[in-house]
């Protein structure tokens, strides 16, 4: 999650008298070749009819090059996101489907457009999207806009996970740095958002106990309240 989704998350939970700890899971940092492949396709963005994101990391990274091509069209995976990107680029965001998630996207995809499309993502991102708007016939090319990296908490931050009611993931990352942390057994809960992360979270032997429909604060409390 950003900062700005956790703050609702965290005031509307505390709100309802929850004790809330953040524990970070992931880190975000450049990509691997240090944004060399990300400065290289921006700097061919004229070329593109579409450039599309998946997460306000995303959107950060490449907002700004989008500032000097008025004529091509933005894509977002979501209304967060879509307001990030759209407040970087300095106009609207064209497409944002109802379901937020690559499968929305894909849904939401107009029939006739066939690309090219420049896709910004994080260098985790499952081919979801990609391999979709390619069987669709659409041009793609994708490119790391960040890292993200497993982040191992400090001993006091495990010992709080390990304590607690109730973890949430927000991605399958998050869902791989807790599987290897050392805090099995417990009866804590684990609720995610979104189904790709709970498929994740399966995959690595984490029982997923309520699933958010999207990453909305509303979505979320309720998963956590139901699971």
């Amino acid at each position: 999650m950003t900062s700005a989704e956790r703050g609702a998350v965290f005031d509307r939970l505390v709100a309802l008298g929850h004790d809330v700890i953040h524990v970070p899971l992931i880190a975000i940092g450049p990509p691997a070749d240090d944004g060399a492949a990300l400065r290289g396709a921006l700097g061919r963005l004229g070329e593109f009819r579409w450039l599309v994101v998946t997460s306000t990391n995303g959107a950060r990274a490449v907002g700004a090059a989008a500032l000097q091509h008025g004529r091509l069209r933005l894509a977002a995976v979501g209304a967060r996101t879509a307001q990030v990107l759209a407040d970087v680029a300095g106009r609207p965001v064209d497409l944002v489907p109802e379901v937020e998630r690559a499968e929305g996207l894909l849904a939401a995809w107009p029939a006739d457009e066939r690309g090219p499309a420049l896709l910004a993502l994080a260098d985790r991102a499952a081919p979801t999207l990609a391999d979709g708007l390619r069987s669709r016939g659409v041009t793609v090319e994708v490119v790391d806009a960040y890292r993200t990296t497993l982040r191992t908490p400090a001993s006091d931050e495990i010992e709080a996970l390990a304590a607690s009611d109730a973890v949430l993931l927000a991605s399958g990352s998050a869902a791989e740095s807790l599987a290897a942390l050392p805090i099995a057994g417990g009866e804590r809960r684990i609720v995610v958002i979104g189904p790709s992360t709970a498929a994740a979270a399966e995959r690595l032997g984490l029982a997923v106990d309520a699933i958010a429909a999207s990453p909305h604060t509303d979505d979320v409390v309720a998963a956590l309240a139901a699971g």
